[in-house]
């Protein structure tokens, strides 16, 4: 079979009739184990998900809204006791705005002359010399949001929004426009999308990103006309379509707006606002946008009209699929899945929540072939390590934290997914780009590079200049467990939060044999694990229980399962 055509139920080698054997019957509560098999449809509509209600499937709906379980936010949902609790709860995000990015980048070399160490820098007016500085704490600042956040889906949303209103730090060079363009994507992550296709229309970030600064009636430039209608909304997925004379319309509609340069401030030059009165096309029933001096009132009549188009609610309802389900939307997808959620979103205004809300309380979203059926993107697999395994990377300096939150950037730069700087207005090809889709993430230079850091990760350390260290504590990893000494446990609970699909029983065994050293018994990893606890500062008895688990947590780590979500 030709791997690009390789189907979700070819992909987990199961059939129509089969059965998924529950990953970890031993750390289940009795409800869960009254009987060791779970079924599962494998065609699961938008019906509610009423099925079995346990910590794997938790832990399903934790890896696709946030970045990575952890052991204590797995038993949480866990314990809400059924599906559509655990979505309700995740899809409950913290109301009003974060706290601010803050100024913890001034070191020997370079010191902000507008803003005081520890103090916010969002405000300030631009400084060329300091904006590099203040763009890369941004993005920590932001890496910090996806590392810490709760049992809640906004980070993730927003990493959602960012692909799809793809913008890139280097175009308008600002801090504080990379903030402010976060802050709408945080605003309408989960509002109205009409609502946020304006206000992002006159983000300062996407005009400078899109050429929007420079759009005037002398020279109408349509490069954000066309990705609103060819990106944000339309799509190009029908043939039935708008005109380039469309794009001229829209460009003119848009002409005039203004960024000041030193605060990121937009505003509208009339001077530069074409007009006159804009024809558009059959495809949109040949409307006229009146012209004149009310610019805001011609681009909502824009927006509205756009809007007018069910191809809208289509198109982002398969982005919205293809991020946090699946990447291959077949006929059935599209005729059971697609469409009634799009219906959905045109019934609602264009309100975002009850859509999300529907796909993930849904049959489908919870259908077994959903599950470790894509590649876990760079994010996932870098932020998921450090959630997983509860690795600590904020020192308690400012300036650690800068350094920490630049070394992970590099890395997920290395991975090819630097978070503010997709590749192009498109965003990454992994989310979009068809066959390959999420396979793009693999290559030799990214496996190579995913390997680097989980032995970073295992054995070594990142460390800042003050000698703050950031790695996996194997031991403190394997004590919040209920039963750390004994190896059959301890390995499903390690497996429950890292695998998103039960492994092979070799590969299993091997996980087992590290614990042992080789050995047949289960006693003598017991008698090594209580031999460190009753003496934690014996060397020896700690390196013998450490040098396992990180061997263990190495091999795991290896494992082709642990790169899928």
């Amino acid at each position: 079979m030709n791997e690009n055509s390789l189907s979700r139920r070819d992909f987990l080698g199961i059939s129509a009739t089969s059965s998924i054997v529950t990953q970890n019957p031993d750390i289940q509560h009795s409800a869960e184990t009254k009987s060791s098999v779970a079924e599962f449809t494998l065609q699961g509509g938008l019906d509610p998900y009423t099925g079995l209600w346990g910590r794997e499937q938790a832990a399903h709906l934790l890896r696709r809204t946030t970045f990575g379980c952890t052991y204590q936010q797995v038993d949480q949902l866990y314990y809400l006791g059924n599906a559509q609790k655990a979505v309700d709860y995740v899809l409950n995000v913290p109301k009003g705005e974060p706290e601010p990015p803050i100024n913890n980048y001034n070191n020997d070399d370079f010191k902000d002359p507008d803003v005081p160490f520890g103090k916010t820098w969002v405000n300030a007016r631009r400084n060329n010399e300091g904006e590099f500085s203040r763009i890369s704490s941004w993005r920590g600042w932001w890496m910090t949001r996806m590392i810490k956040s709760d049992a809640n889906i906004q980070e993730k949303l927003i990493l959602f929004w960012h692909n799809h209103f793809s913008t890139r730090t280097d175009r308008s060079f600002s801090g504080q426009a990379s903030y402010r363009h976060y802050m709408t994507l945080h605003k309408h992550s989960l509002g109205n999308f009409k609502q946020f296709v304006y206000d992002v229309t006159l983000d300062s970030h996407m005009l400078y990103f899109l050429n929007g600064l420079l759009n005037e009636v002398d020279a109408p430039d349509e490069n954000y006309a066309r990705e609103l209608q060819e990106l944000f909304t339309i799509g190009k997925d029908n043939p039935d379509h708008y005109t380039e004379d469309d794009v001229l319309a829209a460009a003119k509609v848009l002409t005039g707006w203004r960024v000041d340069y030193d605060t990121n401030r937009v505003y509208l030059d009339l001077a530069a606002h074409d007009q006159s009165d804009k024809q558009f096309s059959e495809f949109y029933n040949n409307t006229v946008i009146k012209g004149g001096l009310e610019a805001e009132r011609e681009l909502k009549e824009l927006i509205e009209m756009i809007f007018q188009k069910e191809e809208v609610s289509m198109h982002i309802c398969r982005k919205l699929y293809r991020f946090f389900v699946y990447y291959q939307i077949d006929e059935v997808v599209e005729a059971e899945i697609i469409k009634p959620l799009a219906a959905l979103l045109r019934e609602n205004n264009y309100q975002i929540l009850p859509v999300i809300s529907k796909l993930f309380k849904s049959e489908h979203f919870f259908d077994a072939t959903t599950r470790a059926c894509y590649i876990k993107t760079p994010l996932d697999l870098v932020f998921g390590v450090l959630r997983n395994f509860n690795v600590p990377v904020f020192g308690p300096k400012l300036y650690d934290q800068y350094q920490m939150m630049n070394y992970l950037g590099w890395t997920c730069n290395d991975l090819q997914m630097m978070p503010g700087d997709p590749p192009n207005v498109a965003g990454w090809a992994a989310f979009r780009q068809t066959p390959k889709y999420y396979r793009t993430w693999i290559n030799s230079d990214t496996l190579r590079n995913r390997n680097v850091f989980s032995d970073v990760m295992t054995y070594w350390r990142y460390e800042t200049d003050s000698g703050f260290m950031a790695s996996i504590d194997h031991i403190a990893f394997a004590q919040q467990f209920p039963r750390p000494d004994d190896p059959n446990l301890l390995i499903d609970a390690i497996l429950l939060i890292t695998m998103p699909m039960p492994i092979s029983a070799v590969k299993k065994k091997a996980l087992k044999n590290i614990l042992l050293s080789g050995q047949a018994q289960d006693y003598y990893w017991t008698i090594a694990w209580r031999n460190y606890i009753a003496n934690p500062n014996d060397k020896a008895a700690r390196d013998t229980v450490w040098f396992r688990l990180a061997a263990l947590h190495k091999y795991l780590m290896g494992l082709p399962e642990y790169q899928l979500i």
